[in-house]
């Protein structure tokens, strides 16, 4: 496995990019579109690694800092506004590997949000999207219904918080309130029905990937049709699938999903 870093021009700046390949490169590549601030080696390294295991299977992985994150110029306008700084990794993804015919764009949180909502003028091929981001609220709360009962029902297992509430300790006008707001469904965001509609054209597979463990995942869920037919759950992992058989899952979902005409 090597691997290589690229500089490659973004709207008048230039941004910061490393592929992964093997000696037996197939024609499948992988763009890996980092979450949040994220830089592209990921959350303690876990892109990084998961690229090279990749990379050593065959399949091409690119990875890059937009504008403003880490070792790329510019400024830092959020997910929203990231569609010519996933163009331009895309055409430098083929540029630094000519014989790719297809490239599949993988995202978690606010990254699988803009792959979503810019898919159309990306030039992707497939998108795996993991526990994509869907809530608007500016301050970042989560409010989904699956959300809060999970929420409560860690503090019910938690033998101080049960002491506080039998001595009286606890607001019951407010649990009340918290138990009431985890009974009811909420409406679609907009933030949601955006990503429906930009998904709908898309002709290519998508994937979408849960970790029924992850409070974004299950505000996400909350949002969506839930007999979708692309989502694919695993239980109990957190939001970056961090523990090992989360890890494991994730790596073969993106192999099932770069394996078609290698």
């Amino acid at each position: 496995m090597s691997r290589r870093h690229v500089q490659f021009p973004c709207e008048g700046r230039m941004l910061s990019g490393t592929l992964d390949s093997g000696a037996a490169s197939g024609s499948t590549g992988l763009l890996i579109v980092s979450g949040g601030n994220e830089i592209r080696c990921g959350s303690w390294g876990g892109q990084a690694r998961l690229a090279a295991r990749l990379a050593e299977q065959g399949v091409p992985v690119f990875r890059f800092d937009r504008r403003g994150v880490g070792d790329s110029e510019g400024e830092n306008t959020g997910f929203r506004t990231s569609a010519p700084d996933i163009a331009a990794a895309v055409a430098a993804f083929r540029a630094a590997a000519p014989h790719l015919r297809r490239i599949v764009g993988f995202g978690n949180c606010d990254a699988a949000s803009a792959l979503a909502l810019h898919n159309g003028q990306c030039g992707f091929d497939a998108l795996v999207l993991a526990n994509p981001w869907t809530i608007e609220d500016s301050n970042g709360e989560v409010h989904a219904p699956a959300a809060l009962r999970q929420r409560y029902l860690e503090r019910l297992m938690n033998p101080a918080a049960v002491l506080r509430l039998l001595t009286g300790k606890v607001d019951l006008r407010r649990l009340w309130r918290g138990l009431r707001a985890s009974s009811t469904a909420p409406a679609v965001s907009a933030l949601a029905q955006e990503m429906m509609d930009k998904l709908a054209p898309f002709s290519g597979p998508v994937t979408i990937l849960l970790a029924t463990g992850d409070r974004v995942a299950q505000v996400f869920v909350s949002q969506w049709q839930k007999t979708d037919p692309r989502i694919a759950e695993h239980p109990g992992s957190s939001h970056s699938f961090s523990d090992p058989e989360g890890q494991e899952w994730l790596f073969d979902r993106l192999q099932e999903s770069t394996a078609i005409r290698h």
